[in-house]
């Protein structure tokens, strides 16, 4: 990584905690706006450098750095019940970077950002329903039915977003 990208992924990693911090309390999985940063990561900085950032930011909260939502950190949380959803944010940002690289139209940065979201969903809600005992249809009800609307705005904010500070800043 050249000091470009490490200021970027550093950008990143700072601006998907303050995403966290921000909260929404509607069951056992919080509303924040991480989905927003971890689909711009992959959007604005390509598949490896988006997946590098987020993995990274991932660590930082598994190590302890208060990263996560409620200002919290610790390898705990990826055994909780939101586990699925952090572990899935990485290949999440690598698939939004992935389509954003080979398709540089709204359709493209779109499809990449929903099918993002739509992973880190299966992963989410096979780790929610593990930690409920096997009750994978209540898992689904509760950590993926509330957040579909909000997550299908932040994709498309996060679209737009992209789009913007691509004309303004080269940054793949």
């Amino acid at each position: 990584m050249d000091s470009r990208e490490v200021a970027y992924a550093a950008l990143f990693i700072a601006l998907t905690a303050v995403g966290a911090w921000i909260e929404i309390p509607i069951g056992p999985v919080p509303v924040t706006l991480q989905v927003l940063m971890v689909l711009l990561a992959g959007l604005l900085l390509g598949a490896r450098l988006g997946f590098v950032t987020v993995l990274l930011y991932v660590l930082a909260g598994a190590v302890g750095f208060p990263v996560f939502s409620g200002f919290s950190g610790g390898f705990a949380h990826l055994y909780g019940p939101s586990g699925g959803y952090i572990i899935a944010f990485p290949p999440a940002a690598y698939v939004a970077g992935l389509f954003a690289e080979r398709w540089e139209d709204v359709r493209g940065y779109l499809l990449g950002s929903l099918l993002a979201v739509g992973l880190i969903y299966l992963l989410g809600w096979l780790r929610l329903g593990f930690f409920m005992a096997g009750d994978f249809r209540r898992a689904f009800e509760l950590g993926v039915l509330p957040f579909v609307p909000f997550d299908i705005l932040k994709a498309i904010v996060a679209v737009g977003v992209a789009r913007r500070v691509r004309k303004m800043v080269e940054l793949m």
